[in-house]
């Protein structure tokens, strides 16, 4: 052999192992691929697994099944089988030793009616497990987790099963609806929990059956629709806080008359004359009023300590809550679901549930890769540019060529820094109606009757 064929086969070894170096060196996060299996573990498809029942469905499998269902809600498409075609052929592209799933649309819903929902949940569980470690104490903001909830309808299609099992809401000529009450972590926008109803469900009855997924040091922020005795004592008896708008149908007491001319923030009973009947125990919190350019915002928190939670704070956290609205329109409109395609019961709350997950771990993969590149507090993950990345993996399919620029180009997908100086609203809808501010609570002083009764009340809840 030639000096120079050697020499080049040498150059070509030395090639070789600085690529394996390289591949060593490289972390479990930067490919598509390893971003998905680092939020969805072998640990929790094991635990997936164990919570399936045998189905029947042997051409898939609970991991099949799942990425499938989550890759038909990022990538393009007009219809459902056009979507299952490219997520088909991408798993099978990524997954070459793995068994084959079903060839057809149909065999893949049918096999997806018979999942559990409490196998797709058990996936979101183990997101936000996941979240929890990566992002620890970046979760918090001054002292608290600020826990946004809102809720919002989804139209669904026409079916005679759909308008016989969902009824309608609104007027008689409405399609039927789903009810989806979400729980937002407002410092990141993160998707932390949801539950599902009919277009008529409660949202309060939702909110505190999504109590026990709350973090610890929880507040949790909402509009004036979710104040209620039983949701403020149950969201106090989770261990949590809560910070709810009043509107003028609130009437709080307070042991001293108040002028409200120069209120600023002070203690307060909620005690509605119903409770009262029933002589349970008062709601002890604080009121604040915060001042606005046109209206001023009053606030009902169950933070007592002014150093624990400022005004100032509880404004800002207050105006965060404005992306509980921006997490609905990522779901409409950045991933088009303004309309469910599915037409029964079955399908359509897994089609739901499948496509919430997928918001979610879209935008975990977003806000875990900016924490990464040590970003910032203020800098925050944009949904479209996230999308946006995924669907290039998706139309690349895996290869060594992109391992090092996937969390490169997901730390670039940031909402833009810049100062609003626009309304929010372009235009009025035509079929929405104006939105009327809240106005005051009614504010009273406690009578000598109701003192007495208080401190019975409180005597009778000590003793037992």
């Amino acid at each position: 052999m030639s000096t120079t064929r050697r020499a080049q086969q040498d150059r070509r070894h030395q090639r070789k192992a600085r690529r394996a170096a390289r591949r060593k060196r490289r972390p479990l996060t930067h490919s598509f691929g390893q971003c998905l299996q680092h939020f969805l573990s072998p640990q929790v498809f094991k635990q997936a697994q164990q919570v399936r029942t045998h189905d029947g469905a042997q051409r898939w499998s609970t991991h099949a099944l799942i990425l499938v269902v989550l890759i038909m809600t990022w990538c393009c498409g007009d219809s459902q089988a056009e979507r299952f075609e490219t997520a088909r052929a991408f798993y099978v592209a990524g997954h070459q030793k793995r068994k084959r799933p079903g060839q057809t649309v149909q065999g893949f819903q049918k096999a997806l009616a018979k999942l559990s929902l409490a196998c797709l949940r058990t996936f979101a569980a183990g997101i936000r497990q996941r979240l929890a470690a990566d992002l620890g104490e970046d979760l918090v903001t001054d002292g608290f987790v600020a826990i946004g909830c809102d809720g919002s309808r989804l139209e669904c299609p026409r079916s005679a099963e759909l308008e016989q099992r969902l009824g309608q809401s609104g007027n008689k000529d409405a399609a039927p609806m789903l009810w989806v009450t979400a729980l937002v972590h407002l410092r990141t926008g993160l998707l932390w929990g949801w539950r599902l109803g009919k277009g008529t469900a409660d949202e309060r009855l939702h909110l505190r059956q999504l109590l026990p997924l709350l973090p610890a040091q929880a507040l949790v922020v909402a509009d004036a629709a979710y104040l209620s005795y039983e949701l403020a004592q149950a969201i106090v008896d989770a261990g949590a806080d809560f910070l709810l708008r009043l509107s003028s149908r609130t009437s709080l007491y307070t042991e001293r008359e108040v002028a409200l001319t120069h209120f600023r923030e002070g203690p307060v009973y909620y005690w509605p004359q119903w409770a009262q009947k029933e002589k349970l125990p008062p709601v002890e919190a604080r009121l604040l009023r915060v001042r606005g350019p046109k209206v001023d915002v009053w606030l009902l928190t169950s933070v007592l300590s002014r150093q624990e939670l400022k005004r100032s704070t509880a404004a800002k956290f207050y105006r965060w809550r404005w992306r509980n609205e921006g997490l609905f329109r990522t779901y409409k409109r950045t991933l088009s679901k303004v309309k469910l395609q599915s037409r029964t019961v079955r399908l359509v709350h897994r089609e739901a549930e499948g496509s919430l997950l997928a918001v979610q771990l879209l935008l975990a993969q977003g806000v875990v890769a900016l924490q990464r590149a040590g970003a910032g507090s203020e800098a925050r993950v944009s949904p479209r540019g996230v999308l946006r990345v995924i669907r290039q993996e998706i139309e690349r399919g895996l290869g060594p060529r992109q391992y090092a620029a996937y969390e490169a180009r997901l730390e670039q997908a940031r909402v833009e820094s810049r100062r609003r100086r626009s309304k929010k609203v372009r235009r009025e809808w035509p079929r929405r109606t104006p939105h009327k501010p809240p106005k005051a609570p009614k504010i009273r002083t406690l009578t000598e009757r109701l003192k007495i009764l208080m401190e019975k009340v409180l005597e009778a809840a000590k003793a037992a």
